[in-house]
């Protein structure tokens, strides 16, 4: 358990420097076809469906690797 907290936080400190050197590096998460975006007035609805999918993904394959 000690293994995985300390690669997810390396991999968090990773992915921090990438966005503070490079804002734009990750500007198209959020922003992708099948994302749901609906405004209307003052209100604003988004639901990142395509994303989170995406994000399960990899998180999954990412995780059955390390867990072999």
């Amino acid at each position: 358990m000690a293994k995985i907290l300390i690669g997810i936080g390396i991999l968090l400190v990773i992915i921090g420097v990438i966005w503070l050197l490079f804002p734009n590096a990750f500007s198209w998460i959020g922003n992708m076809p099948g994302d749901i975006k609906h405004t209307s007035g003052n209100t604003r609805v988004y639901f990142p469906v395509v994303t989170m999918i995406i994000i399960s993904i990899v998180a999954t394959i990412l995780l059955n690797l390390f867990n072999r």
